[in-house]
């Protein structure tokens, strides 16, 4: 018995490493996601705890000092105090005082020399957040990097005429870069204990994943292994609840195929030895005889008279001539059980191809005293079919039914058409054939049990059931002992 595995270790390789790279990008998937949206959770909580923050500047701060000097210009003391103070509370917030457009007029974060640019922010996300009292999460612009969002307070002002808005970022630069150091060791040791969750979690998932994926392979494997080592009755069962059940069902058909094959080649081979067993005994006969006159013939030269010369050629003749026939039918038969001989089919008249054959075989009809001619044949009756083959088999069939007819008999060839179809009927009043005998006598060399000497060599029915195969028609016999046959089959009209 073969010890090979089932799976090769080159596909188990494969199998883990998939399994180990899916629960890898799982993992990393869900570290990334999960940072992203605690992120986002943080932020939303940060501005939510801190959105009344503007509000409270404005209310403490502004009460009893301006924010604008009385030349009009922005209290840049009062703003350093401002920042000190919450900035001691909470180093990550900027504090920036807007007009109402969002230029900012001052923030002690950014440079205002007068060769820097001014810088703005949108009022949009600011007027959205006043309207939603701070309930909602709103990014903001950041004044220091406006390719950033932040989190922000805001507040409108207005005091002496001036308008504007008290802009706070709640995570500021600061707050960054610490944010940054954190979540960079965050991701290092949720990354590291992740990979070995991976690992483990892939080591027993893959396992028993493979198990399960393998298991109808496995029983298959099994299968195939014991139809290797001989036993075809062996077959996948149940192939409908099967996983692959494409595979399942190709193997059971496949090995149908095969333990056809292998009856068919037995069969075959069984018919070929009788083949040869009965061609040996039908080529003995002739040969036999031939040899028998032509010594007879060497040793009495001097005292056989003209006429026994005569005769013993004649018998001589019509063996040579038997074995001849014998020989080229075999050829015919091999060619058709070989599948050698393709028909070309084209339409032709089958009453002009059956008065041939009539007058062709009516010497011999004569010979033997028997009725041979043509009934109910239409004039110009047309099918479609090999010309040569069709010949081949009505003349089988002539031959047989001259054959087994006895003298004073009859030997009628008829056609009929109906529809497409144009029947041939080849009846003869002959010995019959018994019904035990009728399935069995397209097979080569079977030959009826019958009260008369056997003749012919058994091949030419089976010729005529091959010719009819390769025109996908069948034929039928109707025949009963002592009352004679009739062989029927039918061949597709051809309408002009």
């Amino acid at each position: 018995m073969s010890t090979d595995k089932t799976l090769t270790p080159r596909l188990v390789k494969k199998l883990w490493l998939a399994f180990i790279i899916l629960i890898v990008v799982i993992g990393a998937s869900y570290i990334f996601i999960t940072g992203y949206f605690d992120n986002k959770h943080s932020e939303a909580t940060i501005q939510k705890i801190n959105a009344s923050l503007a509000n409270h500047l404005i209310e403490e701060k502004f009460q009893d000092a301006s924010p604008f000097l009385v030349d009009g210009s922005v209290n840049k003391a009062l703003f350093g105090d401002l920042m000190h103070d919450m900035m001691a509370v909470n180093r990550s917030i900027e504090v920036y005082l807007t007009d109402k457009s969002g230029h900012i007029l001052y923030s002690v974060v950014l440079d205002h020399s007068a060769d820097s640019d001014v810088k703005s922010v949108s009022t949009a996300p600011i007027k959205q957040f006043i309207a939603a009292k701070g309930e909602k999460y709103i990014l903001g612009d950041n004044p220091r990097n406006p390719e950033e969002k932040k989190i922000f307070s805001a507040a409108p002002y207005n005091i002496e005429g001036k308008e504007g808005y008290i802009y706070i970022i709640l995570a500021g630069q600061e707050l960054q870069q610490v944010s940054d150091t954190l979540i960079g060791r965050y991701y290092s040791n949720l990354g590291i204990g992740a990979s070995l969750l991976a690992i483990l979690f892939a080591g027993i998932v893959g396992f028993i994943s493979i198990w399960f994926l393998t298991k109808n392979l496995r029983l298959m494997t099994g299968t195939v292994r014991r139809f290797q080592e001989g036993d075809l009755e062996a077959r996948i069962e149940n192939p409908k609840n099967s996983d692959i059940e494409v595979f399942a069902n190709t193997f059971n058909e496949m090995a149908d195929t095969i333990v056809g094959n292998l009856d068919k080649m037995k069969s075959v081979d069984q018919l070929r030895r009788e083949l040869i067993a009965n061609v040996s005994h039908d080529l003995r006969t002739p040969l036999a005889i031939l040899k028998g006159y032509i010594e007879t013939m060497q040793m009495k030269k001097d005292s056989l008279t003209d006429t026994e010369k005569q005769e013993y050629l004649q018998i001589t003749y019509d063996n040579a001539d038997k074995l001849s026939k014998l020989i080229n039918q075999l050829f015919e038969y091999s060619k058709l059980e070989a599948e050698q001989i393709t028909p070309v089919k084209e339409p032709f008249s089958i009453t002009e191809l059956s008065h041939d054959l009539i007058a062709k075989f009516n010497v011999l009809a004569q010979q033997k005293e028997i009725d041979l001619h043509l009934n109910n044949a239409q004039e110009n009756c047309m099918v479609f079919a090999d010309i040569g083959l069709v010949e081949r088999a009505l003349q089988n069939l002539l031959e047989n039914a001259l054959k087994y007819t006895p003298p004073k008999g009859v030997v009628v060839l008829s056609i009929k058409q109906n529809n497409d179809q144009v029947e041939i009927n080849i009846r003869d009043t002959g010995t019959g054939i018994p019904l035990s005998e009728q399935p069995f006598i397209f097979d080569r060399y079977k030959q009826v049990d019958s009260s008369i000497k056997k003749q012919g060599h058994g091949l030419g029915l089976a010729i005529v059931k091959k010719i009819m195969d390769l025109h996908d028609t069948t034929i039928t016999v109707l025949s009963k002992p002592k009352e004679g046959s009739s062989f029927i089959f039918k061949l597709p009209a051809y309408h002009v």
